[in-house]
């Protein structure tokens, strides 16, 4: 079991990365380190600036909104960084984001995220290929010959040639994103991977599989993993509940909204239909309070110690079918706790990354 460190970033006001706990995990073996954006501040350029910090693990975006930046711009994004990383670090984990904010924040038009996101991928390759850069897809024309061009447009070259290998993940959820996953990316970030999730999961994966002649042994799934230590464990669970009353009722609209699908897809579909029916209907209060306290612990380990290792030992707390981890702490002794508890710190840290 790998196991990464998920950032989070994008949540602030303001910007502070944690370089002493990034480096703790490095040092622990860590295999990456994650970040996201929203509409704030921005995954990449952190990754930059840790890049300067670090020498070993990976660098990985949870992930980049493909309505931000066209592919070729992403993927110049991923091969500057690497270069600087000096090679082989980099993780693009790619993500559609919602209608809400690609229509409102980026001004771009929700269309047809899958075939985007097919486009998206196969561009990037061929600018990490360093091939004559063309497509002949309906989202990204290239060269572009569509309203305002001037006929110009040329197949170009990457002039920067890769450090490394950069490896390209999708977030996923539903069948049809998950099968196109499995079929074109390295590795994928579940939304809503529970208890159940091989079973969810399983059959779009196997149908991308075999499109692409087999899964490779190297392909990932990273589900995530919440640890806090604590002595109120009733007021840690509580305190959770708000902000995931907001994801799963607001974070959307009625007809498209990612958290409120992947809280079903966990074994939780009447209360994400009850929350986000009480959170538009403005009440937020019982939108909190409709919140199970199973769904906050599933794929946590909170209290002392003692408790968390207890959970662990019991099977309930990680599901079957992921490859790692993304741990979510704010502290250093939870990112030792969880690297104690599937034996990475038995291990040589460069062997582990």
């Amino acid at each position: 079991m790998k196991l990464a460190l998920g950032l989070e970033l994008y949540r602030g006001a303001t910007l502070e990365v944690p370089v002493e706990q990034v480096r703790r995990a490095e040092e622990l073996g860590y295999h990456s380190v994650w970040t996201a954006e929203a509409y704030g501040s921005d995954a990449l350029s952190p990754l930059a600036y840790l890049a300067a910090v670090t020498s070993r693990i990976k660098l990985g975006t949870g992930v980049v909104q493909i309505a931000a930046r066209t592919p070729a711009a992403t993927a110049m994004h991923a091969l500057t960084i690497d270069a600087l990383a000096g090679g082989n670090r980099v993780i693009i984990g790619l993500g559609v984001s919602g209608p809400q904010i690609v229509e409102g924040w980026y001004g771009q038009p929700w269309g047809s995220p899958n075939q985007r996101l097919r486009e998206y991928v196969a561009i990037m390759r061929k600018v990490f290929a360093r091939e004559p850069l063309t497509n002949d897809g309906p989202e990204f024309p290239l060269p572009y010959t569509g309203p305002g061009a001037v006929g110009q447009g040329k197949p170009l070259r990457s002039i920067l040639h890769p450090a490394g290998e950069v490896e390209i993940w999708l977030a996923a959820g539903g069948p049809k994103n998950t099968e196109l996953c499995a079929e074109v990316c390295d590795g994928m970030l579940p939304m809503g991977w529970g208890m159940d999730g091989e079973s969810i999961y399983g059959p779009p994966l196997e149908k991308g599989f075999a499109a692409r002649g087999g899964r490779p042994d190297d392909f990932e799934i990273f589900g995530g993993l919440a640890v806090e230590f604590t002595d109120d464990v009733r007021a840690t669970i509580d305190a959770k509940k708000p902000l995931t009353a907001m994801y799963v009722g607001g974070m959307g609209s009625a007809t498209h909204n990612y958290h409120r699908a992947a809280m079903a897809r966990r074994g939780f579909p009447e209360a994400a239909a009850r929350i986000q029916e009480l959170w538009l209907a403005g009440r937020k209060d019982e939108a909190v309070a409709a919140v199970p306290d199973e769904y906050i612990e599933e794929g946590a380990l909170f209290g002392t110690e003692k408790r968390m290792r207890e959970r662990w030992a019991s099977g309930e707390v990680v599901p079957s079918g992921l490859t790692g981890l993304t741990v979510r702490t704010d502290s250093i002794e939870g990112l030792e706790l969880v690297a104690d508890l599937v034996g990475l710190r038995d291990t040589p840290a460069e062997a582990a990354s």
